[in-house]
């Protein structure tokens, strides 16, 4: 069995959407960021950054995974389902994973955190990471405009993408001119796993998602 570490983010969707899409039986243990357990000594033993969403695979000597990355190709590989086998097809994956984790995931987390949270607003930062977000999404559109998704089949790549894009009305990016992404969104956003796999570990409503945002740059 495997426990899921996690509360209720882009890169914690990104872990729970994917063992919903595997079909893996997991425990849920949600953390209160706005609390810090993320931070406690039991959780920093498992993920030493202090970070969610980590994973501990009982199966597995109770072997723990953390960065959300790391977590899906490990689930993809132990099912050996969302990730091709072939050298070139998994490449091309890893390859789109690798742009959410270096670019629109850290990208978007700064234009959150300059255009929601910071009770000062810097107008040159909260332009800088909306339009680097508004770029990098531009890619995934140019990218699917030949392509149903982003590597081949339905993959790891876009569970980590569709999990930080959907969330671009917050980061405050226009994705209007953007029909290739928009109907990628609405694509993967019908599947009834990813529908279970965003609720999980539970809805925050907007209020609570900006106090515990405030906590964690507070941190």
């Amino acid at each position: 069995m495997i426990t899921l570490y996690t509360a209720a983010t882009p890169n914690g969707h990104k872990a729970s959407v994917t063992l919903e899409e595997l079909g893996l039986p997991y425990n849920v243990r949600s953390l209160n960021l706005m609390q810090g357990e993320q931070k406690q000594p039991d959780f920093l033993a498992i993920n030493p950054n202090g970070r969610i969403p980590a994973i501990v695979d009982s199966e597995e000597d109770d072997f723990a995974v953390f960065e959300s990355g790391a977590i899906m190709i490990y689930l993809a590989e132990k099912t050996g389902r969302l990730l091709p086998t072939d050298v070139r097809g998994r490449s091309s994956v890893i390859q789109w994973l690798m742009f959410q984790m270096g670019g629109l995931g850290p990208m978007m987390g700064q234009a959150n955190v300059f255009f929601r949270y910071m009770p000062e607003k810097i107008q040159p930062a909260i332009d800088r990471y909306q339009n680097e977000s508004k770029r990098l999404m531009s890619v995934l559109d140019e990218r699917l405009k030949d392509n149903e998704y982003l590597a081949g089949d339905y993959s790891i790549a876009d569970i980590a993408n569709f999990c930080w894009a959907r969330t671009f009305n917050w980061s405050g990016v226009d994705i209007s001119d953007l029909s290739n992404l928009q109907r990628w969104m609405d694509t993967i956003k019908q599947r009834e796993a990813v529908q279970r796999g965003l609720l999980v570990p539970e809805e925050l409503s907007p209020a609570k998602i900006i106090e515990a945002a405030k906590n964690m740059v507070q941190r």
